[in-house]
């Protein structure tokens, strides 16, 4: 085992002093030591109950023959680092947590690796330690939150969504004060994931398509005791992986990648996938370039519409038969052959689901859409690409012309939309946001659900080298590439530039020649970064595009 580096031999008296002095008996030292990377902390809503949701982890470790170590990553909660300098952090926290969970595996030997994540960055970090570390590994989430409901109980199932899009109608004045207050106490009201096709969700749904977790882990509620159920078996299973050198690797390849991306599209997730999927991509040695992942868009219908794009919500997925169920209808457009930590192929594993409740989960021939729930964008305003949820974007948005209103941050823009400056046929372009700009590619939440509150989402687009949130919805198109700092197009726009907007064709463009965008970028001077000390600085030297999937540049030592 290569975990014998700590406990076999003359020299590693040691080493089984200390192990001793942790509570191993002699017998734990012919078993499995199973690394348990646990994200919990007390100031993440999807993370404060993973503390007891580990022991059962732990305990499915045990009883199947193995030694459970926990150990901790960081988390940041989006929902609380929004709107000031915290969700510059955001996204940088993914390639730390990679990097830490590499530096425990291998620092202690660890066999194996339970990965305990649940919320944003969390979920792609450790799935790209995963790839890097290539042991045997399992995931298994937290789970999603339950949708709230207001009046006491009686109102619509509501979440995250409406109480960010509460600011902007109490700024309209289409909402008091009160209503608000009360969608802040009612709308959030358990532990786990935010309760809608956003990031975290996205992605803990998406590890159910890469083969990397169990059925039922994207969307059990964090609340059933089916979930802590699902840890147990997860724990159990890791060992079987462990015994037959079923490493990460050898789940995560090409095809599964593939699966994930038409998962991905019939969903209709989170536009950050786009990030974090080429970033796990990038850790397995395969290339998926988004011109690729438009041509799986194109191809794969959109079958389920949840918050923020329609009223329904995880336990509504879960209830109409899951991500295996999803999996089912999409089977003619998936790779049946990739493999699974079950030990069994995508095939066989949703041979046996079924969906129960069509509304939820739709037939392809009844589909939302033919094509996928998210579309690349390309042109003169983003040649490497821009990213846009489509399936959250309404009819009259889809094809849109209108003058740039230009900002340079988010809080410029932010102040404008609440002080209604920006009118219905404005396109808000936001840069210097990207990557390297932010540094740390904030989400552009705050502006586009106080669009949305002031019911101006199907009158003005968005248009950013930042990202959004799933929370979002309306024409907030992102990761307009190059960005800003990068002398990417984004940088040449004025006030008044007539922005051009073809989702179906999947174009963007600014009615400009190349000559004159040229020009007008050789004019600017050198881009400095906004943050010059600190993790944040490292970060913006590091950082690639994200069309890439914003992950660091591959080093030139030796």
């Amino acid at each position: 085992m290569r975990s014998d580096v700590i406990k076999r031999g003359l020299e590693r008296a040691p080493h089984r002093a200390l192990l001793h002095s942790l509570g191993c008996g002699t017998s734990d030292f012919d078993k499995p030591f199973v690394g348990v990377a646990n994200s919990f902390t007390e100031i993440v809503p999807g993370h404060m109950h993973l503390r007891r949701f580990v022991e059962d982890v732990k305990a499915g470790i045990r009883a199947a023959g193995g030694v459970p170590f926990e150990f901790n990553t960081v988390a940041v909660c989006d929902g609380l680092a929004m709107r000031h300098h915290g969700m510059r952090f955001s996204l940088p926290s993914r390639e730390l947590i990679a990097d830490s969970v590499e530096i425990m595996a291998n620092a202690h030997a660890f066999d194996g690796l339970v990965f305990v994540p649940n919320c944003d960055k969390v979920v792609p970090g450790m799935l790209m330690a995963a790839v890097r570390l290539n042991l045997p590994a399992i995931f298994v989430s937290g789970g999603p939150m339950l949708a709230g409901r207001t009046h006491k109980g009686s109102g619509p199932a509501v979440d995250a969504t409406q109480v960010l899009e509460g600011v902007g109608r109490v700024a309209a004045g289409t909402m008091g004060e009160a209503d608000l207050e009360e969608l802040e106490e009612y709308a959030q009201p358990t532990c786990g994931s935010c309760a809608g096709m956003f990031t975290a969700n996205t992605m803990n749904c998406l590890t159910e398509a890469l083969g990397m977790a169990l059925p039922g882990n994207g969307t059990i509620p964090a609340v059933e005791t089916r979930r802590y159920r699902l840890a147990r078996n997860a724990g159990e299973r890791i060992l079987q992986l462990i015994k037959d050198d079923v490493v990460a690797r050898k789940i995560i390849t090409e095809d599964s990648i593939y699966n994930a991306f038409v998962v991905d599209m019939g969903l209709g997730g989170s536009t950050n996938t786009m990030l974090h999927l080429p970033a796990i991509a990038n850790e397995a040695g395969i290339r998926f370039p988004l011109s690729v992942i438009n041509e799986i868009s194109r191809v794969t219908p959109h079958l389920c519409k949840l918050s923020p794009a329609g009223d329904y919500h995880v336990e509504d997925l879960d209830k109409a038969g899951g991500v295996q169920g999803l999996m089912k209808q999409l089977k003619g457009h998936l790779r049946l052959g990739a493999r699974t930590v079950l030990g069994s192929t995508v095939e066989e594993n949703i041979d046996e689901a079924f969906v129960v409740d069509d509304r939820v989960i739709r037939t392809p021939d009844n589909a939302y859409s033919q094509t996928g729930g998210l579309a690349i964008l390309f042109g003169n305003l983003a040649p490497d690409g821009a990213v846009v949820k489509k399936g959250a974007v309404s009819q009259e948005m889809m094809i849109h012309e209108g003058p740039a209103r230009v900002f340079d941050s988010e809080q410029e823009a932010a102040g404008a939309i609440i002080a209604g400056k920006i009118i219905p046929g404005d396109v808000v372009v936001i840069r210097y946001e990207g990557p390297k700009g932010g540094p740390g590619m904030r989400e552009m939440l705050g502006p586009t659900s106080t669009l949305a509150g002031m019911g101006l989402d199907k009158d003005v687009a968005l248009v950013t080298d930042g990202r959004f949130s799933g929370v979002t919805r309306g024409a907030a198109i992102g990761h307009v590439s190059p960005e800003a700092a990068s002398r990417g197009p984004i940088a040449a726009l004025k006030e008044g530039d007539t922005i051009c907007i073809d989702i179906p064709a999947g174009k963007l463009e600014v009615k400009l020649s190349e000559p004159e965008i040229s020009e007008r970028l050789d004019r600017l001077s050198d881009f400095r970064p906004t943050v010059q000390t600190g993790y944040l600085r490292r970060y913006a030297m590091q950082v690639s595009s994200a069309s890439e999937g914003a992950v660091f540049r591959k080093s030139n030592i030796g």
